[in-house]
Parts: C-alpha cells; structure tokens; sequence
C-alpha cells in the first residue's frame, strides 16, 4: 500500500484565517453622509442668513488711524427685554420724557406685542441726526423669541416705508 500526501492537507492555509477587509459598508455610509451635508447646506442657504458681527475685544490695532476724532461718537445699543425695547448710547438712555428710569424706550403695545414701526421711526430719527454712523450693538434677553429678535433687527437695518434706505446694517449681537 502507497501513502501519499494531498496537496490540499500540505497547503497552508493564511486565506481563510485573516480574510479581507470589507470596507464597502464604510463608504456607503460615507457617501450617505456627504450627500446629506450637501443637500442639508443647500437647504440652510435658502432660508437666508442674517449678516451680523462678533463683538470685537481689545484696543484698535496700532496701524489704524482715527479720523473724525472731532466728530461726536455714537456707540448706539438696542436691548430687548420683555418690557420693550431699550435704546441707549454711550452714558444716555434714549427714553421718553417724564417716565420712569427704569421704563423701556418702546414699550410693548398693550397686546404684548413688540412696536417695531416705533422702533424703526426711532431709528430713523438717531440717523438723521447721526448719517455718517452704520454701527449698532442688540442685545437680548434669553427668553426673547427668535421672531422678535430678527424683526428687531430688520427695523434697525433699513427704513420700512417704500424709499428703502439703508439705517445701521452693521449690527453687532450681543447678551444682556
């Protein structure tokens, strides 16, 4: 009788002990998710974008010149609060005669609602008698809806009568 080896038995066998990496699974998950971050980006763009500053630290670089320095400075702020809409510039609150220290600017209407035709008219009359100024800095309350907020700023950046007319679109957002 002949023993013989099979060839099959003397094969080492490394395919099946490490296999192959299947990475098919990855890049369609991949694939999902950069399609989802395109559409979802597009989408976003749609809506609009409301174009407003960070707050700026720190002293003006020493490269920059300041021109105007006999003109008078406006460093204007708008504040939101559930009271109304608080107007001040630099040492000055913007209120009504005769009322409380402690009263709003604009007062909500007595619905509850936010007066933004005032405030807007408000506005105007701040830059008739400050044209060269573009900056203003809103603050708001936590707990102000987001509604309130971007009409706030859209009777801050322009005129709502029919000759639209640029009032202070560089706005500056910041907390109370």
């Amino acid at each position: 009788m002949a023993f013989h080896y099979s060839r099959r038995k003397l094969k080492v066998r490394e395919e099946e002990e490490t296999g192959e990496l299947n990475i098919v699974p990855y890049l369609d998950i991949l694939m999902n998710l950069i399609l989802f971050m395109l559409l979802s980006i597009t989408g976003l763009a749609t809506f609009g974008i409301l174009n407003v500053n960070a707050p700026a630290y720190g002293a003006p670089s020493a490269g920059m010149t300041q021109e105007g320095q006999d003109e008078q400075k406006l460093t204007l702020s708008v504040l939101i609060s559930k009271k109304g809409h608080f107007i001040s510039s630099q040492n000055t609150t913007l209120g009504q005669e005769g009322a409380a220290p402690d009263a709003p600017t604009i007062p909500v209407l007595a619905d509850g609602d936010y007066d933004f035709k005032t405030l807007n008219a408000k506005m105007v009359e701040i830059k008739n008698a400050f044209p060269a100024e573009t900056k203003v800095i809103v603050g708001a309350d936590p707990d102000i809806p987001y509604e309130a907020l971007t009409q706030t700023l859209d009777a801050i950046r322009e005129t709502q009568a029919a000759p639209h007319r640029l009032l202070f679109p560089d706005v500056t957002l910041g907390a109370i």
